[in-house]
């Protein structure tokens, strides 16, 4: 009964069969031996034919062709009776009909049935105009390959269909290339179309979505290229001429076609997914008066829609309503920009105004850009983000901006956009605005604010005293509102009494006038509400630079524990003192944080300033040498930084720290660069070197080398010799991930000598790393670089410093390389590889294993290279390390040249470039030189050629020696 019950339940379970691949089958999760490969050709034979019935003459062709043995038949019926043996008893899948056979399977049953579905709902989408959704169905259907079609079957259909296949899977990898480049992604389709030129050289659709590729991607003389090496392989191989689609597509770029930039579409998602920014504040529900200056604004941005892009920029003195004024317009205009509106603070009133470049990348990320398409530099940011913007409607409110210099590379510049700004400053210098002052409130309309925000019951009695109180406030709005909040939540106070309060503060309001003094005033009024305990944290945290300050970070300031200083913000939060930037992080206005800290002048010992401040520094020193030695366990130099009162956060797991430090990344700088100016310059210095990932991974690099200069400026004006020999070195690190190699060498020069003269083993090994590092890329300096490597061993000994000393060991491996030692360069890479190993899974383990693939390769140990290689790549990822992660890209190009695996080769190389993280212009250049090389073994002359000429332009720009080996790479393909 047992037996029949679990027969019963077998035949339940569907079966499922894969021909994309290995002929499998499946019923439920449980495989199915489908014996030999003589039966799986059957029962191939028999699924591809859609239900049909095949004659048995038909499957003795289809397996034997004209060879067919002389008991094929009886074979057939064997092939027959164990297939249905191994569906289970009772099966009634395969069956006997007139002398042949038939297999009925639902439709989804079979692998390639559901990639046909998927492609047919693919096509329904894109007709449909929803390419995200597309592009989904087709990487599904294309997931349901498993390798070569019908594996090691052998006979005339399985040929036959495998070829059949092979070429729908080509057909629907065309189509979703096509879809990444109308979604946008082309710098990412660059590297997956290269290699597949090279595999289907003669496919011309893929020439063409690869010169379109290129072309976008801004490598035009590459796009170009690619046509002219098509031209001479077909001419040569086939005797034929180009398609017309590729002659046509060469011609519009030659002419830079305008139609060829990104589609609308690509513009719209330009990443995963559309994305429809919304990141408009709320608008306050008491907005008052402004009626004209409502109406202004709101028929310019009407104007943008099927016009050139509408500027209006609002300028007034800080606290009268701009941004209120702003946001209010911008809501009541969405329905003008359906496709979105971006926000962004530019900070321009305080000590640090917003980067563009920096607001470029969120907002290039707010519209759906991948971090890895997004480019360096201002003006390539800001090209891609026009770029994006062409054809949408979106309305960017740039907020706080400085000035017009600041403002010009955010503008949409595409018509149906518009720009929104504010400022302080009147920007009569921004082409085109539409300019707009605006003054105090009329005493009607800050009456009306006031009394919206008291109740009209507590005001109507004693209206004569409100126009009195909302005069002492200035007819500024925030002063308004600030006065009207407080008595608002005061419920025993008048108007009358508030008037009152405001009288003892005459002697200042009496000197109010249109400016800072008057928002200086309504300040002073918040203020004076206070208690001692708000009073002291309003003073104490206004003194912290950074964008803001997280709820821990501000807990330390005040020497508080996080919940009663929680508690106290939030206070200063309701009181309108401070904003609630996110859940657990606060932030000043900027006219508020410089009224916060006159008043910390005025009322706050320079001894408890001070104090604040050095709380601040050992709070982020402290967590960042707990991130650090999370990265980089047994590593001395945690044990040589300067000792801290604080303790520091403590994480769960690696993943954790790494947000911190990077959610940090500009407040902590800030605090390095606000203490170098203090007595802390050896903490600073410290806190650079603990948080050197921000310059090493590629991210906040401009900023921390900015900081880093700061630091030994000081140091050097202070006479630290500590101080400046750690800050040197860090200076000296972040000029040579960008290939500014003399001044890197330069720096490190000092910081070796300050280093020496105090006996700091940390300066001393670090200098003589930095020093042999630079030497090693110089390209011809091997001896120094041994020298400097060998000295750095010496110093990490010395200190027992074994994970130091095993970088140390890698870096001498990679000196040895280029000397020509190949042997020990292997065994060096070995023992701080087994160094790393013993520390466990950490970003210096990905350093050890790249090391070692570098030295492999040069063994011509290829298989072992491309596994160490690999591994480094896995976690340089896995740390949040996208500058090594190119490298490693670029080590497997060549690991794969070396092995004469040209099309891998040039894929990772395409793979290095695409990150953008790969360290300035000068790596740039070093990875176009190795995709020439990879792309002229692929038969790609030209297209090596315009690599080659780019790198050298590079290089002759930057004054770097490789240019000669570049140039000598040139001349030969010029006569080719």
């Amino acid at each position: 009964m047992a037996g029949e019950k679990r027969q019963g339940q077998e035949q339940e379970q569907p079966l499922r069969f894969t021909v994309l691949g290995p002929v499998r089958a499946w019923r439920g999760d449980e495989p199915i031996a489908l014996g030999s490969p003589q039966q799986k050709a059957m029962l191939a034979a028999l699924l591809l034919r859609g239900g049909r019935t095949a004659t048995a003459p038909e499957l003795v062709d289809a397996l034997w062709g004209d060879a067919p043995p002389d008991a094929a038949i009886a074979a057939l019926r064997t092939y027959a009776s164990r297939l249905r043996k191994a569906f289970g008893p009772g099966s009634d899948v395969l069956v006997s009909e007139s002398g042949g056979y038939a297999i009925g399977v639902e439709a989804g049953a079979l692998d390639t049935n559901v990639a046909e579905q998927l492609a047919s709902e693919a096509d329904k989408a894109r007709l449909s105009g929803d390419r995200v959704r597309a592009h989904e169905l087709i990487s599904k259907a294309l997931d349901l390959w498993d390798g070569e079609p019908l594996a090691r079957l052998s006979g005339p259909y399985a040929e036959t269909q495998r070829a059949r296949l092979s070429e729908r899977h080509c057909v629907l990898v065309e189509t979703r290339l096509d879809l990444d480049l109308e979604l946008g992604r082309h710098m990412e389709a660059v590297s997956e179309l290269t290699a597949l030129t090279a595999q289907h050289p003669y496919r011309e659709r893929l020439r063409e979505l690869l010169m379109l590729a290129l072309y976008r991607s801004g490598r035009q003389a590459e796009a170009l290229a690619v046509y002219n090496d098509t031209r001479r392989l077909l001419a040569d191989e086939l005797g034929a001429d180009p398609c017309p689609e590729l002659s046509e597509l060469h011609q519009r770029i030659l002419q830079a076609d305008a139609e060829l930039a990104a589609p609308v579409d690509a513009r719209a998602a330009a990443g995963a997914t559309f994305i429809r920014p919304a990141q408009l504040p709320a608008t306050v529900s008491d907005f008052t008066g402004r009626a004209s200056f409502v109406d202004e604004l709101s028929d310019q941005l009407a104007t943008a829609e099927g016009h050139v892009m509408a500027v209006s920029a609002v300028a007034g003195i800080g606290g009268v309503g701009k941004t209120t004024l702003a946001v209010h317009v911008a809501h009541a205009a969405r329905h003008h920009f359906p496709d979105g509106q971006l926000y962004i603070d530019l900070q321009g009133a305080g000590p640090v105004p917003a980067e563009p470049e920096a607001v470029l990348g969120a907002f290039l990320r707010a519209l759906g850009i991948p971090d890895s398409t997004i480019p360096d530099g201002v003006d390539e940011r800001a090209g891609l983000y026009r770029s994006t913007l062409d054809g949408r409607r979106v309305l960017a409110l740039l907020d706080n901006a400085r000035d017009a210099a600041q403002v010009r590379p955010l503008l949409p510049g595409t018509e149906g956009c518009a720009a929104l700004i504010t400022s302080r400053t009147r920007m009569v210098d921004l082409e085109s605005a539409h300019l707009i002052d605006l003054d105090v409130m009329s005493p009607e309309e800050a009456l009306v604010l006031f009394t919206r925000i008291v109740s009209p019951e507590r005001v109507e009695s004693e209206r004569e005293a409100a126009m009195d109180v909302v005069a002492a406030c200035g007819f500024l709005p925030l002063a308004i509102r600030i006065a009207a909040s407080r008595l608002a939540s005061r419920r025993t106070w008048t108007v009358s009494f508030l008037l009152r309060k405001l009288a003892d503060e005459r002697r200042r309001l009496d000197e109010l006038r249109v400016g800072d003094l008057a928002v200086r005033a309504t300040f002073e009024l918040g203020y004076g509400q206070l208690d001692a305990r708000q009073a002291r944290a309003f003073r104490l945290l206004g003194l912290a630079d950074g964008p803001d300050i997280s709820l821990a970070a501000a807990a330390v300031m005040l020497d508080m524990d996080a919940y009663d200083a929680e508690e106290l913000i939030e206070s200063l939060v309701d009181a309108s003192l401070l904003e609630s930037a996110a859940p657990g992080r606060y932030r000043y206005h900027d006219l508020v944080r410089l009224y916060a800290r006159d008043c910390a002048e005025r009322d706050q010992p320079m001894a408890d300033r001070e104090a604040a401040l050095s709380r601040l520094l050992d709070f982020y020193l402290a967590t960042a040498t707990r991130v650090y030695a999370i990265e980089r366990p047994g590593d001395r130099l945690i044990d040589h930084l300067a000792p801290t009162s604080h303790p520091g956060l403590a994480f769960a797991d690696k993943n954790a720290a790494l947000d911190w430090l990077f959610a940090e990344a500009e407040c902590l700088l800030a605090c390095t660069q606000q203490s170098a100016s203090g007595h802390s310059l050896d903490r600073a210095a410290d806190l650079l070197a603990a948080s050197i990932d921000l310059a090493e991974s590629g991210a906040n690099a401009p900023r921390y080398e900015a900081v880093a200069r700061v630091v030994t400026e000081a140091a050097d004006k202070g006479g630290d010799v500590r101080a400046e020999g750690r800050a040197r070195i860090s200076l000296a690190k972040v000029c040579e991930l960008v290939g500014r190699l003399e001044e890197a060498d330069a720096e490190a020069e000092r910081a070796l000598r300050f280093g020496t003269a105090v006996q700091d083993f940390v300066t001393i090994g670090r200098s003589h790393t930095e020093r042999g590092i630079i030497a090693h890329l110089s390209g011809t300096r091997w001896t120094d670089a041994e020298h400097h490597f060998l000295q750095a061993i010496e110093a990490y000994r010395a200190d027992d410093d074994r994970p130091c000393e095993a970088s140390a060991l890698c870096n001498l491996s990679r000196a040895y390389v280029e000397m020509g030692r190949i042997d020990s360069a292997v065994e060096l890479a070995q023992r701080g590889v087994e160094i790393y190993r013993s520390l466990g899974r950490t970003v210096r383990l990905a350093n050890g294993k790249y090391a070692l693939g570098v030295a492999l390769t040069a063994a011509k140990r290829i298989p072992q290279a491309l596994d160490a290689l690999n591994e480094s790549l896995g976690l340089f990822r896995e740390h949040r390390q996208p500058l090594w992660e190119g490298m490693a890209h670029q080590r497997l190009a060549e690991a794969h040249l070396a092995a004469q695996q040209a099309p891998k080769a040039a894929q990772h190389a395409e793979q290095a470039l695409a990150l953008r993280g790969i360290g300035g212009e000068w790596r740039r250049a070093i990875v176009l030189t190795l995709l020439g090389k990879a792309l002229l073994e692929l038969g790609q002359n030209d297209r090596a050629e315009a690599c080659w000429r780019e790198a050298l332009s590079i290089h002759q720009r930057l004054g770097t020696p490789e240019a000669d080996d570049v140039q000598g790479f040139l001349t030969p393909a010029a006569a080719v």
